[in-house]
């Protein structure tokens, strides 16, 4: 028996140090899976384009399963990780089970995205709201909200919609997007692909933090729909001008605010799985707190203060990799879970898992701060000057 456990143990930590070394992916992510829909998008005006290189990533519904909850995350503009990139939407769909959400990603084409209408470009196939050309990104005025006073790389071409413009934030289900993969999306998909950067997954951060944003509370319409950049809830947000639809929350979980009460709209079916215990603390990388970070090197000597600083960003940047790569990693066996229909006690310990390898990986990350730390300090005290001590 313990030789069992021991070998099992050993596996486990195998799998978890063979995690790839890039934050490429090879195909949309599945994040979650549960069974009633998200709201219908709000409807919302586009935020100015903070300047060129940075393209349109429309806002959608989350999910958090700690508060059994959607909340949404305001669509922003986001400076596109390498020139020739585009952004694939991410989206809900339903597999004949419950509603699994495929991640977004940056890639040369634009995939599918689940026939979604996301508006300002993103019309539910392709993306009409810009292109690349000899390493500059044009943009479509006729789409975009662009300044060209500040913006010259600009055309304009209209926009034709043929399919029926709705505000249904998920692909298939009941009153869900039927929409298929086109053969160029299917190419799409065989792309080289790269995740959300780190700008990305701290705007979806801060979007869970905020409790106005959560559905059960803003019912819908989001008090900060769009943002000019991601990451900053303040400066010039776009509030919703209103819901895309009614707001139906799910039977077992009663709506905040005086909401209207549940229906069928976005509510399928009910599932005994949502009711799975789920472990205190974080369990996924995501979940995982963005801790202070320590102020910058003050040796005295401004090249050691450089050279400290460069290594402190590498850390940092390291630091988000690692989360990057264990997340996707675990969006996979939730995948995997969700296509076999897995029982409360199998999706449990799936869970218990995560939490352990996120608690692993926020020790190691801590112990890596300490040390550098540790070896930053002496250096730094050195060059303080004494203080001078007091006459008596």
């Amino acid at each position: 028996m313990r030789k069992t456990c021991f070998l099992r143990l050993a596996v486990a930590v195998l799998v978890f140090w063979m995690v790839p070394a890039l934050s490429i992916i090879s195909s949309a992510q599945v994040s979650i899976s549960l069974t009633f829909g998200p709201p219908p998008l709000p409807v919302y005006e586009q935020p100015l384009c903070p300047g060129e290189g940075y393209i349109w990533t429309p806002g959608y519904w989350a999910y958090d399963y700690d508060e059994g909850d959607y909340y949404w995350v305001p669509g922003t503009w986001v400076e596109a990780p390498e020139p020739g990139l585009l952004w694939t939407p991410g989206y809900w769909g339903w597999n004949g089970a419950s509603f699994i959400f495929h991640d977004g990603y940056w890639g040369p084409h634009v995939g599918f995205y689940g026939g979604i209408d996301y508006g300002y470009g993103y019309v539910g196939h392709g993306y009409e709201g810009g292109r690349w050309d000899n390493g500059r990104f044009f943009y479509n005025r006729s789409v975009n909200n662009i300044n060209v006073t500040n913006i010259h790389n600009v055309y304009n071409t209209t926009v034709v919609n043929t399919t029926t413009v709705n505000r249904i934030s998920y692909n298939g289900g009941e009153g869900g997007i039927n929409a298929r993969p086109r053969p160029d999306e299917e190419i799409a998909e065989r792309d080289r692909h790269i995740a959300r950067v780190a700008a990305q997954n701290q705007h979806i951060q801060e979007a869970r933090a905020d409790r106005e944003l959560r559905a059960s509370v803003n019912r819908g319409k989001p008090p900060i729909a769009a943002t000019p950049k991601p990451d900053d809830f303040r400066d010039h947000v776009v509030a919703a001008r209103e819901a895309g639809g009614p707001y139906r929350p799910p039977a077992n979980r009663p709506a905040a605010h005086g909401a209207p009460a549940p229906g069928p709209g976005n509510n399928p079916a009910p599932n005994p799985h949502n009711n799975v215990d789920r472990p205190n603390g974080p369990i996924h990388p995501n979940d995982l707190p963005h801790g202070e970070r320590p102020p910058a090197p003050n040796t005295g000597n401004q090249k050691m203060d450089q050279k400290y600083q460069q290594q402190q960003q590498k850390m940092y940047a390291k630091e988000e990799q690692q989360r990057q790569k264990l997340q996707q990693k675990q969006d996979q066996e939730h995948q995997r879970m969700a296509q076999r229909q897995a029982n409360d006690a199998r999706n449990q310990q799936l869970e218990q898992k995560h939490q352990q390898q996120t608690q692993r990986l926020e020790q190691q990350q801590e112990k890596a701060q300490q040390k550098m730390q540790a070896r930053q300090q002496p250096h730094q005290n050195q060059a303080r000057p004494e203080k001078e001590k007091p006459q008596r």
